[in-house]
């Protein structure tokens, strides 16, 4: 876990697809560390193949449980040093929205 890999993209519409498999959240055990390893890995990989840009859902959120307002805050912490065009696809306009005031308060 917060390891990535590059891979072709097939008949997508990118050269590469990044894969990492967050944390399933647990809110017994601090696990933040492992989930930003997972976007710092991803970058790293995008660096090493010749990558400009980097799309990324968010990452352990939905079926890993993990909550949205933290897996943005996550996200932020990790993404706004990068290098590269680095950016978050969200599932809907509320988690847009979400995503827009914490990286305001950031």
């Amino acid at each position: 876990m917060g390891y990535a890999v590059a891979t072709t993209a097939g008949n997508l519409s990118a050269r590469w697809v990044i894969h990492t498999v967050g944390p399933v959240y647990r809110s017994s055990a601090d696990q933040g560390d492992i989930l930003r390893s997972c976007y710092r890995s991803s970058l790293d990989v995008a660096q090493e193949i010749g990558a400009t840009s980097i799309a990324f859902p968010l990452i352990s959120s939905g079926a890993f449980g993990w909550p949205t307002d933290d897996a943005i805050h996550q996200a932020i912490n990790v993404l706004r040093g990068s290098t590269l065009d680095a950016r978050l696809v969200l599932w809907d306009l509320a988690t847009f929205r979400l995503a827009e005031r914490l990286l305001q308060d950031a």
